[in-house]
């Protein structure tokens, strides 16, 4: 995807576009499953470490308790 639009640089403000890239558990999800190469998959965890520690998007996600 990063590759196809030619994207230099993934934003870690971009919560739309990084949170296609979490599963509903709050872990990232591995390139084989999203596609992107090395160097955006690399970029793209990056971004979403940086999103958690601002804030913008949870560690983890609610569970739910039986």
């Amino acid at each position: 995807m990063f590759c196809i639009e030619k994207m230099e640089y993934v934003d870690y403000k971009n919560i739309e576009v990084i949170s296609k890239f979490i599963n509903t558990h709050g872990k990232i999800l591995p390139s084989r499953v999203t596609g992107a190469c090395a160097r955006h998959q690399r970029a793209l965890s990056t971004a979403i470490k940086r999103a958690r520690i601002m804030a913008l998007i949870p560690f983890l996600t609610e569970r739910i308790r039986r």
